[in-house]
């Protein structure tokens, strides 16, 4: 089994790298070995896999079928080993991961530096910034982001339930009353947080389908803070994370309103790339998060 393994990573490795030269230059072993092993599992099978000159390599049909299957299974098992190695092994090394700012500075930090006093072999490199991150292109790991939803190209894993805060300073309900329906902040001012999922198109629940509100107003800010500070000086009503207004209505500077329409369902996520493999450092933050926030509900 071990040498039949040995030829079809062979085989795999030739093409990968454009030719036997190649292959033997990458992976550090010689080329009569593996022309022998290419060569043993044409053999084998019975047929021809590649198509040689001395100038271009090339797969034949059948090649191209056993390619495709032989190259998946050897990812299987490459990844089925990774896995056995992180699961016996301590999380080490290097973790990307990004934040939301406001969320990263206070709600998180904690937690994540938790983490790191229970593995101190992970060293952090944590990217505090209101816009979204491309995970693939800028090399991060893991992001935790508010959502509803996740992007389709990435995998995600609930954190924590989070919930929306919609209100207004008092003096500005004094002026323009209570609103009673979703549909009455049309014609009322409205703080526009250019970061939030929809911007300025709100959304609220009512008789079990979700309704999209059109606000507009006096600021529109890319910075949930900036956005409550707005609301706080009576510059109009606004949409926040419940752990950023929550402390300003304990203190009688916010009011929330159409608490029977705000919407339920956002949660924290981690996301990362699409992979078979999770690296051990990465499902280990995300178990060590699940299990603080179970503890240090977000409000």
């Amino acid at each position: 089994m071990t040498q039949d393994l040995a030829r079809i990573r062979a085989f795999v490795q030739v093409f990968d790298s454009g030719g036997f030269s190649a292959a033997a230059r990458q992976h550090g072993r010689s080329k009569a070995l593996l022309s022998k092993y290419v060569t043993d599992l044409e053999d084998y099978l019975g047929v021809r896999l590649m198509n040689r000159t001395t100038r271009k390599l090339s797969l034949t049909e059948a090649g191209e079928a056993y390619y495709r299957e032989s190259s998946s299974l050897l990812q299987q098992l490459d990844d089925l080993d990774a896995t056995i190695t992180d699961q016996t092994s301590e999380p080490r090394g290097l973790l990307r991961v990004s934040a939301p700012r406001n969320f990263g500075e206070d709600t998180l930090a904690p937690a994540i530096f938790a983490y790191l006093a229970k593995y101190p072999k992970v060293t952090l490199d944590l990217r505090l910034e209101d816009r979204y991150v491309d995970l693939v292109d800028e090399g991060i790991d893991v992001a935790l982001r508010i959502s509803t939803m996740a992007d389709s190209s990435l995998i995600a894993r609930k954190i924590a339930d989070m919930h929306l805060f919609i209100g207004a300073a008092p003096s500005l309900l004094e002026v323009h009353g209570v609103p009673k329906h979703p549909e009455d902040l049309r014609n009322l001012p409205c703080i526009v947080d250019t970061n939030l999922q929809g911007q300025a198109n709100w959304r609220f629940f009512e008789d079990g389908k979700t309704v999209s509100v059109p606000v507009t107003g006096p600021v529109r800010v890319n910075s949930p803070l900036a956005a409550r500070q707005a609301a706080i000086m009576g510059l109009g009503f606004a949409a926040l994370p419940s752990y950023l207004a929550d402390p300003k209505v304990a203190s009688g500077e916010l009011v929330p309103v159409l608490t029977d329409f705000v919407p339920t369902g956002q949660t924290l996520q981690a996301v990362y790339p699409h992979r078979r493999h999770l690296a051990g450092k990465v499902r280990a933050l995300i178990d060590h998060l699940v299990d603080w926030f179970a503890t240090h509900p977000i409000s």
